[in-house]
């Protein structure tokens, strides 16, 4: 009588990001897995070098193959506190698994992972998490919408209002760039600076947006409008196939207080829409947006239909979560009083609190 076959236990591990075998072997599953761009550990490491924020990440294997990962930013705050983030600065992230009990492996490994390293929340941006993690899906939408086949097409695409907006974009004489030399970076840094600075909330530091256009090379760029030689309006996107389809993300950008009357930001995306396509895009992701608020409706407006997104998060016993909502009452004292700063001490102090965001 043959003794049964013993079957492997799965193991949970520490990934050796910097181990360019080990990265690219999670590529390969993430890609495999249809993950996101906040599931590479290209981001990972991007945002390590970007912001000083610890990139790390939990491996799932059985019988040597990978079944299972969750990538994460050690996110440390003096303001906000320490947390285990998936993805940090990411909209998206979360365990990627091929069973939900690998999942919940993996979550209850980034307790673990959590309480060694003094963090007092996990937080996953997607995925699956454990039945006891505190859940929401009604605090944020995406909006993903397909590319239409030529120009006059994805204008057409546009619901009549929004057209109009985009017609009035056209008129303006802008000078539309795009690359991601020092002059594109040194105009989208400025516009994108002034842009968070009238929302109220601190601006990421330089080198963050530096760091990720190094390490995505022609998977990432900046689309600028100019008025009269001054740049009014940037987007840095960033570009992935999740299996759905080549996909461009317009990921920061904004306008500066003249964009508005200019409908800089209108003329923008469309811009990047006809750009995107010919590049080889099929989708278009707006991005997310806090439900109910001003970017949802704008969104909503340009024909994009909200997507709720599932947000899970875990803290410490007897600990609360941090809470890095800008859109949070508690919080509405402090933008106000952000907004009144002049915009040189501004952006001095935000990136040192906005590093800590995460």
């Amino acid at each position: 009588m043959n003794a049964p076959t013993r079957l492997a236990v799965p193991s949970v591990s520490l990934a050796h990001l910097t181990d360019p075998d080990e990265a690219a072997r999670i590529e390969r599953f993430v890609t495999q897995q249809g993950g996101s761009v906040f599931h590479r550990p290209l981001w990972l490491r991007a945002i390590e070098r970007g912001t000083g924020q610890q990139a790390m990440g939990l491996v799932l294997e059985q019988a040597g193959q990978l079944t299972g990962w969750l990538p994460l930013t050690l996110v440390h705050s003096p303001l906000f506190g320490r947390a285990l983030v998936s993805s940090g600065f990411g909209v998206g992230g979360g365990v990627l698994a091929q069973r939900r009990h690998d999942a919940e492996t993996l979550c209850r490994a980034a307790e673990e992972l959590a309480l060694r390293h003094q963090a007092v929340s996990v937080e996953l941006r997607g995925g699956d998490a454990p039945a006891d993690w505190q859940v929401t899906t009604t605090s944020h939408c995406n909006f993903v919408n397909d590319l239409a086949d030529d120009d006059e097409a994805q204008l057409l695409a546009i619901p009549r209002k929004a057209r109009a907006e985009v017609r009035k974009g056209l008129k303006t004489d802008f000078e539309i760039t795009i690359g991601s030399d020092e002059a594109d970076r040194v105009a989208h840094y400025a516009v994108y600076a002034e842009s968070v600075h009238n929302l109220g909330t601190p601006v990421f530091p330089r080198r963050l947006f530096d760091a990720v256009l190094d390490a995505f090379g022609a998977e990432a760029d900046i689309l600028t409008a100019h008025h009269d030689g001054t740049p009014v309006a940037s987007v840095l996107s960033l570009y992935h196939d999740d299996g759905k389809g080549p996909t461009v993300m317009p990921y920061w950008g904004g306008g500066t207080y003249a964009a508005r009357g200019l409908r800089a930001n209108e003329r923008m995306y469309y811009e990047l829409m006809l750009h995107a396509r010919k590049r080889g895009c099929t989708r278009f992701d707006f991005g997310r947006s806090k439900t109910e608020s001003g970017p949802y409706f704008f969104k909503k407006n340009w024909g994009f239909e909200p997507e709720p997104l599932t947000y899970s998060s875990w803290s410490a016993p007897g600990v609360a979560a941090r809470n890095i909502d800008p859109t949070d009452e508690s919080y509405a004292r402090k933008i106000a009083l952000w907004k009144r700063l002049p915009l040189r001490l501004a952006n001095a102090i935000g990136p040192h609190i906005a590093r800590g965001l995460g």
